[in-house]
């Protein structure tokens, strides 16, 4: 049977693809949702669909993220999810043709959004002593093939910083997780890539999310989980092997 949830979730990027998925699947689940992207009628679809409430916002500005939270607290009650779903590709031929804005935009956006966005939720779920946070990462991030320099370097970050927030958040009681939702069809990938790329089925990353926001995996904080490839119900099982042997995360073994 699948996880019965309660509480405040904030999914940015929710507006359409995987973003949306997740707030669909937290609401069914039983979840208040509110969902954030920079498209008005993206994000007032997919609220008005699921009940939620929506915020148009840029994750990359600090006014619009601070704005974002206290407007959802205001409306919903103090948050106790924060999905940071919201990215962008940048898609590149030669890293240095593109113009330097744009390739660094990438970075405020898929980088920086998740460290504004966690830094204006965790004061209060220090607070209140519970929360989680579940960070969209990327295969991009760390296998080989990628040739988009902006992209496969920030999703890289966005693992790195989920890693160490863990750490500094455990004293606290919240975990933080980083996800790959795998290769899904979307507005990002569409065209990127050929028909028969190994595309995974959408559902799998919003499922994964509902088990991370249960607090079943919160032994597994830190941790780096595909929706795909990797099974969270034998990784839950498995929790202490895999933090006493350091499983699940992208490390240099020398």
């Amino acid at each position: 049977m699948a996880d019965m949830l309660e509480g405040v979730a904030l999914v940015t990027g929710g507006g359409r693809g995987i973003g949306a998925g997740i707030a669909r699947e937290l609401a069914d689940a039983g979840m208040t949702v509110a969902i954030s992207a920079r498209s008005q009628d993206q994000v007032d679809a997919v609220a008005a669909e699921i009940g939620g409430l929506a915020v148009v916002a840029d994750v990359s500005r600090q006014d619009d993220v601070e704005r974002t939270v206290a407007d959802v607290e205001r409306e919903l009650g103090p948050i106790d999810l924060l999905v940071n779903n919201a990215g962008i590709s940048g898609w590149e031929e030669n890293a240095w043709d593109i113009p330097v804005e744009e390739w660094w935009h990438v970075f405020e956006v898929n980088l920086l959004g998740v460290h504004l966005c966690s830094r204006a939720v965790i004061p209060g779920m220090i607070e209140r002593g519970r929360g989680r946070i579940v960070n969209t990462g990327s295969g991009a991030g760390y296998l080989p093939g990628s040739k988009n320099t902006a992209y496969a370097a920030s999703k890289a970050a966005v693992y790195r910083l989920g890693d160490t927030l863990a750490l500094q958040l455990n004293p606290h009681g919240i975990a933080v997780f980083t996800i790959s939702p795998g290769l899904v069809r979307s507005d990002m990938t569409e065209g990127h890539f050929p028909e028969d790329a190994p595309w995974t089925p959408p559902e799998l990353a919003p499922r994964l999310v509902r088990v991370l926001a249960s607090g079943r995996a919160d032994a597994l904080s830190g941790r780096y989980i595909h929706a795909e490839h990797d099974d969270i119900e034998d990784l839950i099982r498995r929790a202490d092997e895999i933090r006493a042997n350091d499983l699940n995360a992208i490390r240099l073994q020398r």
